[in-house]
């Protein structure tokens, strides 16, 4: 009854007030409309971003339940002039008992990110940790029609996560494009990410928690680069890196005249050949190894081959690949440029991120490949409008800004080692962070993950990266675990689930957590 008369007090009291205030009213509604307008061009872009959302779920494990919170949200960053400078959206899992881990602390906290420059987190997300999993059909490949289903393998089972979109990918942005040229940049990125890290880490009071990170491609050199950050200007250790197909070293990314990069490559594309050819089997792979790494290594290295010893060894490379042996000789050898169109047979074109995997080219009539990549710009875009959906529908995040899965420009304006392109890239290296890391840190241990026939990151690279890391710092802490796929080899369900079971190792969790 209260309510009711207050409601008529407040209705006659507006009754009598109109004829005396209308013109008060006019001059309020003229403030309204000017603060809004001043609010919408001082909040600019983060105007169409909404509040955080938390939601609560259950986790299906065959031990049982695991009630867990999710959060959808932003970070703010700030620069020294006190102005908000950038919103870093993220999506957090965290395990509602949160048991502890197994070598003390809280439970695990795994931040992940992937790579690009200018990948959302979505691939990871949808295809790898997050407790819901995108199928791609019958097939594995076919995006038009996605299925957003229970993952099995999620990796909330053994660790919370916190999957981080970086300024300018998903739902991340700067205020403006001036404030964009301070974190396209692999210092910049860095920084800006440690911060985010940080500010959750305290906003969630987590610093008991042992923190991994993951990163994917350039994300794995990014993780290498972030742990470093967060010790020296965060003060937070990081427990441990895993590394999914990463770039360690610019110098062996594509550098397809280079008789080392080469012989690292080799071995992904003798793998993918195997596959085409169902004859796939860890022995036959190994020969292709011993071969790269011997013969093809020095004779590349060597004088131009000639007479007996160049028909053996362009014979011996058209065997391992796939490729004529008359496209192997006009290369001496070096296939790292041709192997997109020759590998796949007539009319066909291969994809860098995974040699086994043919489409029709697009292009058969031109000597060079000019074709789309069939995975990078085929079924897998369909991440991007299946995480909006997801967000919008299960996690109520729900926002008017399209997710931008991967952005080009973020691509074309960074900042690699001092300068922009390719030759600024090459002499990117994470090998000294990691060195660095394993050093200072005795607790510290680092997992590299490969697709076998990833033909842009070869597994071949990295293990030369760990096989040169000295034996003191090494030994027993960081490992090379390879898998049959190419760069994104958690789409194929085997694959992953194996993947979950060494890194579920790796973080010493027992297999019924």
């Amino acid at each position: 009854m209260r309510f009711h008369r207050t409601i008529v007090s407040f209705a006659v009291l507006l009754a009598l007030s109109a004829p005396v205030s209308a013109q008060q009213n006019r001059d309020r509604d003229e403030r309204d409309r000017g603060r809004q307008a001043e609010q919408g061009t001082s909040d600019g872009i983060f105007g169409l971003i909404p509040a955080d959302s938390t939601t609560e779920h259950v986790f299906k494990t065959p031990s049982g339940d695991l009630p867990y919170t999710a959060t959808a949200g932003t970070l703010d960053l700030f620069g020294q002039d006190g102005n908000r400078t950038a919103k870093i959206f993220y999506t957090a899992y965290t395990a509602k008992d949160r048991p502890s881990s197994p070598s003390g602390g809280g439970r695990p906290l795994t931040f992940a990110f992937n790579g690009g420059p200018g990948a959302a987190s979505a691939y990871l997300h949808l295809g790898l940790v997050g407790p819901r999993i995108l199928e791609f059909g019958p097939s594995g490949d076919d995006g038009t029609t996605p299925k957003l289903t229970d993952n099995p393998e999620s990796w909330l089972a053994f660790t919370d996560l916190v999957l981080i979109d970086p300024v300018g990918t998903g739902w991340s942005r700067a205020a403006n494009d001036d404030a964009a040229k301070g974190f396209y940049g692999v210092r910049q990125d860095a920084e800006s990410l440690a911060k985010a890290i940080a500010l959750y880490v305290q906003k969630n009071n987590r610093l008991d928690a042992p923190k991994y990170l993951l990163g994917e491609s350039y994300g794995g050199f990014r993780a290498a680069k972030v742990a470093v950050s967060l010790k020296n200007t965060q003060g937070i250790l990081t427990s441990g890196i895993i590394m999914l197909s990463p770039l360690v070293e610019g110098k062996f990314l594509a550098n397809s005249d280079d008789p080392l990069s080469a012989a690292l490559q080799l071995p992904s594309l003798a793998a993918a050949a195997l596959e085409q050819r169902n004859e796939f089997t860890p022995e036959r792979l190994a020969e292709a190894e011993r071969f790269a790494m011997g013969d093809y290594l020095t004779s590349l290295a060597g004088p131009y081959p000639a007479g007996a010893a160049a028909d053996a060894l362009y014979a011996r490379v058209s065997e391992l690949t796939g490729i004529s042996k008359d496209v192997v000789a006009r290369t001496r050898g070096f296939v790292g440029d041709v192997y997109a169109k020759q590998m796949g047979g007539p009319g066909k074109a291969v994809s860098p991120y995974d040699a086994a995997y043919a489409v029709p080219d697009a292009y058969p009539e031109d000597s060079y490949s000019r074709n789309d990549d069939p995975i990078l710009e085929g079924y897998t875009r369909a991440y991007g409008a299946a995480f909006a959906a997801y967000a919008r529908n299960e996690l109520k995040f729900s926002t008017e800004m399209t997710y931008n899965l991967l952005n080009g420009e973020v691509n074309r304006r960074w900042e690699w080692n001092g300068g922009r392109g390719g030759d600024s890239r090459a002499l990117s290296s994470a090998s000294t962070d990691i060195r660095d890391l394993l050093s200072v840190i005795p607790s510290f241990k680092l997992m590299i993950a490969h697709g076998y026939s990833d033909a842009l990151t070869p597994y071949g690279a990295s293990r030369y990266v760990l096989d040169h890391l000295p034996p003191e710092l090494a030994a027993g802490r960081a490992e090379l675990r390879t898998y049959r796929g190419g760069h994104m080899f958690y789409t194929k369900p085997e694959s992953r689930k194996g993947f979950e079971a060494d890194v579920r190792a790796f973080y010493g969790a027992k297999a019924t957590d």
